[in-house]
């Protein structure tokens, strides 16, 4: 589609900022107007800048910073233990028959539970404490990151595999020179859905057994009916996982630079 000509010199980034403008705008516009004419509460409809004025407060007593770094720590964590576990289970199951005919029966079993459904048992098993949040949050990123990874090395196209073969490749050089490089952006697509899945489920976590971290901020706020701070904490984890994204896109812009439409 043909973008329109007052917006076509703005560039695709210049563009992107605008609607983030425009959006807030227009919720300081439906804020504004809805204390006038009190279509809800005012209190449940809170204005951006009351927002803003929550994260300064938040941020000069040194809340603010300590939520974010026990939550991105708890995320990155977990995240990095099903990111090992995940790319080489999907790795031996994509690429050897007799290890995906045991382990896809299981994994296709487990994988549609919503894993919210075993935090409880996580609890139970492993306490209140960090080990819990943690491996909760490994088990929920695991499914994606396997199976992108199993579907990138089980689709490599064939005429590749056998092609290295002929040219007296040996099994461990057709892995690493071929399979493994044909299914690293299936790999990075299931990383990026992980690192997405872990901050979902670690605010859920942090909602029913934490001291500390965005979602027990967002369940405090909630007892003391602060709308305004349950916004910041939802869109802190928002700007989290957009930074964190933003990285691992850039990894994997790094990691696939010779492929020039990655460029």
């Amino acid at each position: 589609m043909t973008v329109p000509g007052w917006c076509a010199g703005w560039g695709r980034s210049g563009r992107r900022g605008l609607a983030l403008v425009l959006f807030v705008v227009v919720w300081e516009a439906l804020a504004d107007g809805n204390r006038v004419w009190r279509v809800v509460n005012p209190i449940l409809l809170p204005a951006p800048r009351e927002i803003v004025t929550a994260a300064v407060e938040l941020a000069r007593d040194g809340t603010l910073w300590t939520d974010v770094w026990v939550s991105l720590a708890r995320a990155l964590q977990g995240f990095a233990i099903a990111a090992v576990a995940g790319v080489l289970g999907g790795m031996l199951s994509g690429y050897l028959a007799l290890v995906d005919d045991f382990a896809d029966p299981i994994i296709e079993v487990i994988r549609p539970i919503p894993p919210l459904a075993f935090l409880p048992m996580f609890i139970i098993w492993f306490g209140i404490g960090e080990m819990s949040k943690v491996l909760f949050i490994s088990f929920s990123c695991f499914f994606p990151i396997y199976l992108s990874t199993a579907q990138g090395v089980r689709f490599t196209d064939p005429v590749l595999v056998r092609a290295a073969r002929s040219l007296g490749a040996s099994e461990v050089q057709v892995f690493g020179h071929v399979v493994l490089r044909a299914a690293v952006p299936e790999i990075m697509t299931g990383l990026r859905l992980g690192f997405g899945m872990s901050l979902f489920v670690l605010v859920a976590a942090e909602l029913i057994a934490a001291d500390a971290g965005l979602g027990y901020r967002i369940q405090e706020a909630r007892n003391q009916f602060r709308v305004d701070v349950m916004f910041l904490g939802a869109f802190t984890i928002g700007i989290v996982g957009f930074l964190v994204g933003a990285l691992l896109r850039r990894l994997q812009g790094y990691v696939l630079r010779w492929k020039p439409q990655v460029q």
